[in-house]
């Protein structure tokens, strides 16, 4: 008497799927979310100083209003941040690289106090600050998730970025002394999309091991919420400006 043809079948076939094997059955543009140890690491140092390096800045901005300490000017500013974004780069694989970011963020607060101060005397003020402060936290942790549940990879974004923030910085020095209303708008909302972008690019980096340094990754995320937050502050401080 023969057996059910299921019987007879191959028990090859009825194996689990190697998992060498796996990505061969998987449908074409999928994507791992799996994170490596090694990636989870830098990852969870990585918003560990950028919560550190985000509250000490916000004390040093505070601190600068409360003291009403003038802006040191743009010149000081692009030294001071130049100067010590290369002591971050130069020692970022030490210890002296953790006390060269806090110099650094230190620093960005105390840039930044000037400038909350003065949208915090407008009319509404207040109410635009928090709404920048939202924002960034809101597109912060929505990119981060996306890339984080996706698994997207985004390194060909690199170039197009480098390239994008480049010329935003150029028209920004350039608005500086032409003071064009529509041109900063424009270069506001360019830095949107940029730091918007860059924040998916940098964690997407360091979850695929493109990145693995997390004072690095610390350092370009959070220029990427300092001038997020700047460039919606503006851009709300205009809209307010016209009710």
């Amino acid at each position: 008497m023969n057996r059910p043809d299921y019987l007879n079948s191959n028990a090859e076939s009825r194996q689990p799927v190697p998992a060498e094997r796996a990505d061969a059955y998987q449908p074409a543009g999928y994507q791992s979310t799996g994170v490596s140890a090694d990636a989870s690491k830098v990852l969870r140092n990585t918003y560990m100083l950028l919560s550190l390096t985000l509250l000490f800045s916000g004390a040093v901005a505070a601190m600068s209003m409360a003291f009403n300490w003038p802006h040191p000017g743009i010149i000081i500013t692009l030294v001071g941040y130049f100067g010590l974004l290369f002591l971050v780069e130069k020692t970022k694989h030490s210890a002296m690289g953790l006390v060269s970011v806090f110099a650094l963020t230190g620093f960005m607060g105390l840039t930044l106090g000037p400038i909350v101060s003065m949208y915090a005397k407008l009319p509404g003020g207040d109410q635009m600050i928090a709404m920048a402060m939202g924002t960034t936290g809101l597109i912060f942790v929505a990119m981060s998730a996306w890339v984080l549940t996706t698994g997207k990879e985004l390194s060909g974004m690199g170039k197009t970025l480098t390239a994008g923030i480049l010329i935003a910085f150029v028209l920004s020095i350039g608005n500086l002394f032409f003071q064009i209303p529509a041109l900063s708008l424009a270069v506001s909302a360019m830095f949107i999309m940029l730091m918007t972008g860059l924040i998916a690019y940098q964690t997407s980096a360091i979850i695929h091991g493109g990145e693995t340094n997390y004072i690095s990754a610390t350092v370009t995320l959070f220029v990427s919420i300092y001038n997020l937050f700047l460039s919606l502050l503006q851009i709300f401080g205009v809209l307010g400006s016209d009710e």
